[in-house]
């Protein structure tokens, strides 16, 4: 396999997991969690045992691939429970650091200023996912921010109409204000 080709199947298989759309969390409960890791366990031991009967880097590339599967999989399960935005996080990076992993084993079947340049591809590719994973995180800790700061400047605005009342309505109407906007 020339460095093209195996540098399309990393991005290809780069794309499949970094760019996969972010899902909604789903509410698990413990029993469920802690099923569905055993399966992922399972799974994994599975694809491991299936890669035995290759040989050479083939059998190498296989289990990184398992072991990428299994690692995807878990932080997938860990945001799936949570819900998260830093398991979110935490999975966007799993995706990038596995589908590197999976790749730069991959260049091994290569010699050489090849070979070099096929690891250089790969490490560019994570790079870039983990540059993204990161935007991803600072865009929403910034619209947490911005909503925060939105709900603030909404609780003064209705505070300040309260301040034209007076005795039980004031109170009452502050009362209110903290509810509707989150105030202790």
């Amino acid at each position: 396999m020339n460095h093209i080709t195996v540098l399309k199947t990393s991005l290809a298989l780069a794309t499949t997991l970094l760019l996969a759309p972010m899902a909604q969390a789903k509410a698990l409960s413990k029993l469920e969690y802690g099923s569905a890791k055993d399966k992922v366990s399972a799974d994994y031991k599975i694809d491991k045992a299936a890669c035995a009967s290759q040989a050479g880097n083939a059998k190498d590339v296989c289990v990184e691939q398992a072991r990428a599967k299994e690692k995807i999989a878990k932080h997938e399960l860990a945001y799936n429970y949570s819900g998260k935005q830093e398991d979110w996080t935490k999975l966007e990076v799993g995706r990038a650091e596995a589908a590197y992993a999976v790749a730069k084993e991959r260049c091994d079947d290569q010699a050489g200023n090849a070979r070099d340049v096929c690891r250089k591809e790969a490490k560019a590719v994570e790079t870039k996912a983990l540059a993204d994973a990161k935007l991803s995180k600072r865009i929403v800790e910034a619209k947490v921010e911005a909503l925060d700061e939105k709900r603030d400047a909404d609780y003064k605005v209705a505070a300040e109409k309260c301040e034209a009342m007076a005795g039980d309505a004031k109170a009452g109407c502050i009362s209110a204000a903290k509810a509707k906007f989150g105030k202790s």
